[in-house]
């Protein structure tokens, strides 16, 4: 039965030899040989080969990371074409295609067992980047850059005396100061005077005329309109601009004067500016961008206009003609915004490869790179003495560059979003700057010391652009006392003290 069963398996247990023993009796007898191998399952040899091919992969990305490759799209075409790949593939961008040569080059190094390649590449490279090189412009570039320089000198010349002169007498010295202390006060009483609906979308951009009695807005509805701001908020009129969206907005230096043919002029993702007059008359397209435009600025002297593109390049035109004088170079992304120094003699213009750049408009040679921001530069502006000059980031920061020493003065921790606006005060002695941001607010600061002064709450969406209004609005401090501010819930406010 039962009993016998178990009985009998406890019998079998015990005539069993130990394992230990068993393993002594092979190896005296010499059945384990030292040349027997054993063949691994398949599932562990697969396993194998994909650990190898990991740390194939990785080793090739530690690689690319340090090859360096040309950031000229034509020149990473040219690569290609050498190592007998295509040029371009189905869906891919300029930064794909670089990256695709970078990981060429990789492999071509581990193939080769040494790093010959990306030496030659490295040796390539590095000649390119310190040979300058000169593209001819044509005899219209010349001239305007002759006229150019003789308007910068004698602006210059003005301004450098006021400061002297301001600097030696105790009286010029002493009301500077007050018109200084009184637009710091002042600015930390702003509240909100009027607010108005804009665009049928966000709207994208706000500029104060030069007297300073208007406003133009632009949006993302096609829309320019210009708006009375002397007592309250008044829509003048209103033109559709662009069929897409509106990305900049500039009032010509001498729209105030009689007889002016051009007042306005927009930029758009439509990849054209558009010239128009006081009353809201086209006057004349500007096209040759191959991507959609960003910010648009006219020179001082006001012959001129600049754009700037997502093509890489920013752009001088003639006002009056129409031609392109000069397509700049320099930026390997996108340039968003650009901007004319006071004097006329300098134009800065800032990228979504976290680089602003400083050009001489008179020799077109590269004056200054400013380096430090870790995010795309999203606009920027020049001090009303031309010694300053303010760049706003996606970083959430802003920037005070200071032009003689050619370095950053001074980091604003501005806004808890990206800073999609700076400005300077209009007055002579420019004693505060606004910034907006993403986060809904609009921010004055001291232009001195870099305090906060004021906070300005009351957008309900991101605040796209703000503005300042020159002096001829300003109370007999002789500072502008009047902010404006657009944002992407379509409202257009104002802020007074």
């Amino acid at each position: 039965g039962l009993a016998g069963s178990a009985e009998r398996g406890k019998r079998s247990k015990r005539c069993q030899p130990p394992l230990w023993s068993l393993f002594r009796f092979e190896l005296a007898a010499g059945t384990m040989a030292e040349s027997t191998t054993f063949d691994l399952p398949e599932s562990s040899t697969r396993e194998r080969a994909e650990q190898e091919k990991l740390l194939q992969e990785y080793e090739l990305r530690r690689k690319a990371k340090s090859v360096v490759v040309p950031t000229d799209d034509d020149k990473v075409r040219v690569m290609l074409r050498q190592f007998r790949e295509p040029i371009t593939l189905f869906g891919e961008g300029k930064m794909e295609r670089r990256e695709r040569l970078r990981r060429l080059v990789a492999a071509q190094d581990t193939d080769m067992g040494h790093s010959q390649v990306g030496q030659i590449l490295v040796q390539q490279v590095q000649a390119s980047q310190t040979e300058k090189f000169y593209s001819e412009g044509p005899p219209e570039l010349q001239a305007a850059r002759n006229e150019i320089a003789q308007w910068s000198l004698r602006r210059a010349h003005t301004r450098l005396a006021v400061q002297k002169r301001r600097r030696e007498d105790v009286v010029e010295r002493r009301e500077a100061r007050h018109q200084r202390v009184s637009g710091l006060v002042l600015a930390k009483q702003f509240a909100q005077q009027s607010s108005e609906i804009g665009d049928e979308r966000p709207v994208a951009g706000c500029e104060f005329s030069p007297d300073g009695s208007r406003l133009a807005t632009c949006g993302w509805g096609g829309l320019l309109v210009t708006w009375d701001v002397a007592q309250g908020c008044t829509k003048r009129w209103a033109t559709r601009a662009h069929e897409e969206r509106c990305t900049g907005v500039a009032w010509h230096p001498m729209a105030d004067q009689a007889g002016a043919s051009v007042a306005l002029a927009t930029g758009s993702a439509d990849r054209t500016a558009r010239l128009f007059s006081s009353t809201g008359k086209l006057v004349r397209t500007l096209e040759g961008h191959t991507d959609r435009l960003g910010r648009v600025a006219f020179h001082p002297m006001g012959h001129h206009l600049a754009t700037a593109s997502f093509d890489t390049t920013w752009r001088l035109w003639d006002v009056e003609q129409g031609d392109c004088l000069l397509e700049q170079e320099g930026h390997s992304r996108g340039v968003y915004a650009v901007g004319f120094h006071p004097d006329g003699a300098l134009v800065a213009s800032a990228g979504l490869d976290a680089i602003g750049r400083l050009w001489d408009c008179r020799t077109g040679r590269g004056v200054f790179v400013l380096e430090g921001h870790i995010k795309q530069i999203l606009c920027l502006d020049f001090s009303p003495d031309g010694l300053h000059l303010i760049t706003g980031s996606d970083d959430h920061s802003c920037k005070v560059w200071d032009l003689r020493k050619r370095k950053c003065l001074y980091t604003l921790p501005a806004h808890r979003s990206l800073v999609s606006s700076c400005r300077y005060a209009r007055g002579a002695t420019g004693s505060y700057l606004a910034t907006g941001g993403y986060d809904g607010l609009v921010k004055v600061w001291s232009s001195r010391d870099f305090s906060l002064l004021k906070t300005l709450a009351g957008h309900e969406g991101k605040v796209m652009s703000v503005d300042c209004a020159p002096c001829n609005t300003a109370d007999q401090s002789g500072q502008c006392h009047l902010l404006a501010s657009v944002a992407s819930d379509r409202t257009i406010k104002l802020w007074r003290p």
